[in-house]
């Protein structure tokens, strides 16, 4: 594609809708515009940023953007992890950051009108200050909410309350002519034609830019109790996942972790909260599971239920949290696995594969063997609840040329791994820049295909995001 560079006299267009304040130019366009929270898939500034405030000016923008061939990247808090928002043609970055408001609220229907550049914590503070939840419960709180639908974020409530995709209602895009839609309505059904509501929901800023979202709530449960059981071995706490759903137990959460992750995860936070041995015994893996409802007299059953069930399965003990300090401590440092592992390493790539939950104790233990063969580490944890894993390739003493090199075949057997299993290559962090290339192996030329016809109808030019998600053959490469 023959992308065209900006010229003054676009650069003029452009301080014309938003101010000149706000038309950021060349080397005063903040470091972060130039990637994610994964900098080993690129780095590469823009040649304007604009901070926009609302749907008309992003629709200008794009009506002189499109007139003139000039590639646009959207981007929200930045906080992705497959190089998404990393403008890697250059063009403008629009981030939508400060559009911040919630708009308004719809208590009778359960749902809420917000722009794209809400956090997701925000969204869901003032969500609980009205008695009401919004369940999706991606890791990372500091991303915004239009990230969240763009990527389709899951997290670690999806098992009983589903992903993003399933509290979209409606949504205002501007496409990439500038044209403003509005799509979906604020109702339980539809099927009303194509639903491009869900089309746009997950396609990484590649169809559309979102400005305004109407958001399902739901009911929030009156209490929620944490359940912590600490196992000997790995192999034994995942083989107990499946054996939970079996036993007929719906758990809010369910999540698995390592030794090593947590050791990591309360050093970085600075608290010791959790149980590292049982009579003597280390705890080497643990599973955490939330249970939730509107009584106590509701939950207790299940919590004595499930406490006689882990315990025969091979449980070391099981431990309830159940006061606001004790679960907000075992949370504290979960919550914080992710940014202890970025914090302590200094080369660091992740995949989050997503495979049925009776095999991932079998998933786990292929690429454990097969990593041994590499000079890095590995560290991983995972939903066990819904088989997403997250799995990390870490070094401190290696070259960034090595551990890419070493990296990419390791990557390669876990898809191949995952794809022989009935799996997926991403469960919630998208495809991006970064797995790209992986993700045209894995799904095969007809599907690609497919994907690229659509984003053709959508953005004939293809301006919007370019290089991500499905056109490796075109754009696999940063320009030179």
């Amino acid at each position: 594609m023959n992308y065209k560079q900006l010229t003054p006299e676009i650069i003029a267009q452009l301080e014309k809708v938003v101010g000149a304040d706000r038309v950021v130019k060349g080397e005063g366009v903040n470091p972060d515009y130039s990637r994610d929270e994964m900098p080993i898939y690129g780095q590469n500034l823009p040649e304007v940023s604009i901070d926009v405030l609302t749907t008309e000016e992003v629709s200008e923008i794009m009506k002189i953007c499109y007139a003139n061939d000039i590639p646009v990247t959207t981007r929200g808090a930045g906080t992705g992890l497959v190089g998404g928002a990393v403008p890697i043609y250059g063009g403008v970055v629009v981030c939508t950051a400060r559009m911040n408001k919630i708009l308004s609220w719809d208590e009778k229907q359960f749902a809420v009108y917000t722009q794209p550049g809400v956090l997701l914590q925000d969204l869901k503070a003032a969500a609980i200050e009205k008695g009401l939840m919004y369940p999706p419960d991606p890791g990372q709180k500091l991303g915004t909410i239009g990230g969240n639908v763009s990527t389709n974020a899951g997290g670690m409530r999806a098992i009983k309350y589903g992903t993003t995709k399933d509290y979209v209602r409606s949504m205002t895009v501007v496409m990439p002519n500038g044209e403003i839609m509005k799509l979906g309505a604020n109702v339980a059904k539809t099927s009303s034609g194509y639903n491009l509501c869900q089309l746009i929901t997950g396609a990484e800023g590649t169809l559309g830019i979102i400005t305004e979202l109407c958001m399902k709530l739901i009911k929030k449960p009156a209490l929620e109790i944490s359940v912590l059981a600490p196992f000997k071995e790995l192999p034994t706490a995942l083989e107990t996942v499946p054996k939970i759903f079996q036993a007929s137990f719906r758990p809010t959460a369910l999540e698995f972790f390592e030794r090593p992750v947590l050791l990591l995860s309360e050093k970085f936070v600075g608290k010791d909260v959790w149980v590292k041995e049982v009579d003597g015994v280390d705890v080497q893996a643990y599973l955490l599971l939330i249970f939730d409802g509107d009584s106590m007299d509701e939950i207790e059953p299940h919590l004595e239920r499930i406490t006689d069930f882990l315990l025969e399965e091979g449980a070391m003990d099981v431990m309830i949290a159940d006061t606001p300090n004790k679960i907000k401590d075992i949370w504290d440092v979960r919550g914080a696995f992710l940014d202890a592992i970025f914090e302590s390493h200094e080369l660091f790539d992740e995949n989050d594969v997503v495979v049925p939950i009776y095999k991932i104790a079998e998933f786990v233990d292929f690429f454990s063997k097969d990593a041994e063969k590499y000079d890095f580490e590995l560290m991983y944890l995972g939903h066990a609840g819904d088989g997403n894993l997250h799995i990390f390739g870490v070094s401190n003493t290696m070259e960034e040329e090595e551990f890419k090199k070493q990296i990419h075949p390791w990557m390669v057997a876990m898809y191949d791994k995952a794809k022989e299993m009935g799996g997926e290559l991403t469960g919630e962090h998208g495809v991006g820049f970064g797995k790209v290339e992986y993700f045209e192996e894995y799904v095969g030329d007809s599907i690609i295909e497919l994907h690229k016809q659509i984003k053709k109808v959508f953005d004939p030019k293809l301006l919007l995001n370019p290089g991500k998600v499905a056109f490796r053959s075109e754009w696999s490469k940063l320009p030179s």
